[in-house]
C-alpha cells in the first residue's frame, strides 16, 4: 500500500485531517476544546474512520450484479473507499477536493466511464461533505452512494456510551431492516421508534449488525450526552436512507447518509433495477452533501 498522506485545512474553530488513499475524513478537531470528533480507527475494534461509499453501498448477493448480460464482482460498499489512486484535485484556505477517475481496473468490475469528486468545505463550525458524481460515458451509469462516518462516543471524561444518545429533528414511527447472515436486505423489520426522535446508545444496541432506516422522514440528527449536551449534529437532506452502526461495545457511533442499499435477498442480481439505484445520463453530473456541524 501506498503510503499514506494527511491532508490538512482549517479555519479558527476546527482543524480537519483526509487521508489520501480514499479520500477518507480521519480528524476533526475542535480548537476551542482540543477534541477529536472522529473515530480514529483502533484496530482492536475497527480500524477505519469514514469511508465513502461508492458505487455501491453494503453488500451485494455473492459480491455479484448483472449489467446487460454479464456478471461483474464488488466489494462489500465498493471501490472508492481505501483507493490508492484517488488524487488531490485542489486545495484551497477553507476546502480539499479529491477525485477518483474510471481507469482499466474500474473498468474490469465497473463498466461504466465516470468522475467522482468528494470536496471538503470548512464554514464556520459545519464541515461540508460534497460528492459529484460525472458521467463521462456514452450510456447511462448506474451507482449508489453514500458516506460512513464515525464519531467517538463518548467525547469527555467521566462520561459512558449511555449517556448518549441520537436525536432526530422530528418524532416518528420508524422500522428498521434487518439483514441477513449475507448482509442482505431480509423481509423482516423490527421497531426502533414510534412516535419518538431518540435513540440510546447502548453496548448491545448493534448485535445483530446496523439500524437501516429506508426513506427516513427526519434530515437531521444530532449526537447528545444527557452530561455535556449536544456534541454535534449531521444533516442529509440530499439523502433517503440513514444507516446506524458500530462494532459491539466500542465507543463511537456511525452516522451513515446513504443514496442506496444493500441488496434484498430476493434480488435478480440486476443492477439497473437495483433497489436504491441512482442513474446518471451522459454529459450529466450529480451532487448530493451532507454536513456536520459541531457544537
Amino acid at each position: 500500500m501506498k503510503n499514506v498522506a494527511i491532508h490538512r485545512v482549517e479555519n479558527e474553530l476546527l482543524s480537519i485531517g483526509i487521508k489520501s488513499i480514499g479520500a477518507e475524513l480521519c480528524s476533526i478537531v475542535n480548537k476551542l476544546n482540543g477534541k477529536e470528533y472522529i473515530w480514529q480507527g483502533d484496530p482492536a475494534y475497527w480500524e477505519s474512520h469514514a469511508p465513502n461509499l461508492f458505487p455501491i453501498i453494503g453488500a451485494l448477493k455473492n459480491d455479484t450484479y448483472i449489467f446487460e448480460g454479464s456478471s461483474y464482482h464488488m466489494p462489500k460498499h465498493g471501490f472508492f473507499r481505501n483507493n490508492e489512486d484517488v488524487i488531490l484535485k485542489s486545495k484551497a484556505q477553507d476546502r480539499l477536493t479529491f477525485s477518483l477517475k474510471y481507469a482499466e481496473d474500474t473498468l474490469k468490475n465497473y463498466p461504466f466511464k465516470f468522475e467522482l469528486e468528494i470536496s471538503f468545505i470548512l464554514n464556520e463550525r459545519t464541515l461540508e461533505v460534497k460528492h459529484e458524481v460525472f458521467n463521462l460515458d456514452t450510456k447511462e451509469i448506474y451507482f449508489s452512494i453514500g458516506g460512513h462516518p464515525a464519531f467517538n462516543a463518548p467525547l469527555f471524561p467521566g462520561e459512558t456510551y449511555e449517556d448518549y444518545y441520537l436525536e432526530f429533528d422530528q418524532k416518528m414511527e420508524l422500522n428498521t431492516c434487518v439483514l441477513s447472515n449475507e448482509g442482505l436486505i431480509s423481509n423482516i423489520s423490527e421497531a426502533v421508534l414510534k412516535n419518538d426522535d431518540k435513540i440510546n446508545l447502548r453496548k448491545d444496541l448493534f448485535d445483530n449488525d446496523a439500524l437501516i432506516f429506508q426513506d427516513i422522514p427526519s434530515k437531521k440528527v444530532s449526537l447528545n450526552s444527557n452530561h455535556s449536551g449536544r456534541i454535534l449534529s449531521l444533516s442529509y437532506s440530499d439523502f433517503n436512507n440513514l444507516g446506524i452502526w458500530a462494532k459491539p461495545n466500542a465507543p463511537y457511533v456511525c452516522i451513515e447518509p446513504w443514496l442506496g442499499i444493500a441488496d434484498i435477498e430476493g434480488t435478480d442480481q440486476n443492477f439497473k433495477t437495483k433497489k436504491g439505484i441512482n442513474k446518471l445520463m451522459p454529459t450529466h453530473s450529480f451532487c448530493a452533501t451532507y454536513m456536520i456541524e459541531i457544537a
